[in-house]
């Protein structure tokens, strides 16, 4: 298997929060390795225990990082079940997690996640899981319910008008495919809007995909046990790409610091700079947030 190209968001930037800190490292959300290639490479005091739903992106991962040996070890798993997979009376000295869909992800058509290219509508991460996936949802879901979500998840302000184009094309035929969607969105929006930056399906899709995976769900289960298990002085970075996860991620942390023992590794989130904005356009909503337990690693 060929690794799939994929450039990593703020990497300078987990790498200068991350410190000098040695022992246990957690990807969290490994993807194609790409940050933990980078912290292993800066110290030959870390081993790394990379989790992923995806079995694609292991896979990936595992080639990419094969040179570290047996510094490495993986797990077939959602971040949010971190406690569990982490080896018994394990510490890490850094936890890691790069949220939402991967660039792997987005470009291999047939996973759904794009309406780039026709494909089944699909948008698992994990598609061995027994999830719903994006179709049986659009399929399943009355209207309202489809509303809700679109607003709730996409911050759609059009969502009403969708849901009920959704419900009336589905009564005749079925709605099966990204672009076939994708089309009914760009056609219950304005015509004065349909031609903007950005798709008028790419809120929609984004609150299918959040939903399909219960990503917001997996965060706050994830937020409520990893900073316990962080070694003395070790940090959870967190790189979220819209503000709902961001601003779970905000609370949460502020949360952990009012009630003792952690404090913010940064006032205010870190953003990504202009340069690696143009090399890498979808860093620019990336956001990266830190916290720090207290005590000495």
């Amino acid at each position: 298997m060929t690794a799939q190209p994929h450039i990593s968001v703020l990497p300078h930037e987990v790498l200068v929060l991350a410190g000098e800190r040695g022992g246990l490292v957690v990807d969290a959300t490994l993807g194609a390795g790409g940050h933990s290639s980078l912290l292993l490479a800066a110290s030959t005091g870390r081993t790394l225990l990379g989790i992923d739903r995806d079995p694609v992106a292991l896979a990936i991962a595992k080639e990419r990082l094969a040179e570290f040996g047996d510094r490495v070890q993986y797990a077939h798993a959602a971040f949010s079940d971190i406690e569990a997979v982490l080896p018994e009376d394990a510490a890490p000295a850094i936890i890691l997690a790069d949220l939402g869909v991967s660039s792997m992800q987005f470009d291999d058509g047939q996973r759904g996640f794009s309406f780039r290219t026709e494909a089944p509508l699909d948008m698992r991460m994990n598609q061995s899981g027994e999830r719903d996936t994006a179709g049986e949802l659009i399929e399943r879901f009355p209207e309202r319910e489809l509303a809700d979500l679109f607003y709730r998840y996409g911050e759609e302000r059009h969502s009403r008008k969708i849901a009920a184009r959704i419900v009336e094309t589905r009564r005749m035929t079925p709605i099966r495919t990204t672009t076939q969607l994708a089309e009914l969105i760009a056609e219950a929006y304005p015509q004065r809007e349909r031609y903007g930056r950005i798709h008028p399906a790419t809120k929609c899709f984004q609150a299918l995909r959040i939903a399909v995976n219960d990503e917001l769900g997996d965060l706050e289960r994830f937020l409520a046990v990893a900073p316990g298990l962080l070694a003395p002085g070790g940090i959870l970075e967190i790189i979220t790409f819209h503000s709902l996860e961001d601003r779970i991620v905000k609370h949460a942390f502020r949360d952990y610091v009012a009630h003792g023992g952690f404090s913010l590794a940064t006032k205010k989130a870190i953003l990504p700079t202009e340069e690696e904005c143009e090399q890498n356009s979808r860093s620019r909503s990336a956001k990266l947030r830190g916290l720090i337990r207290a005590g000495t690693n």
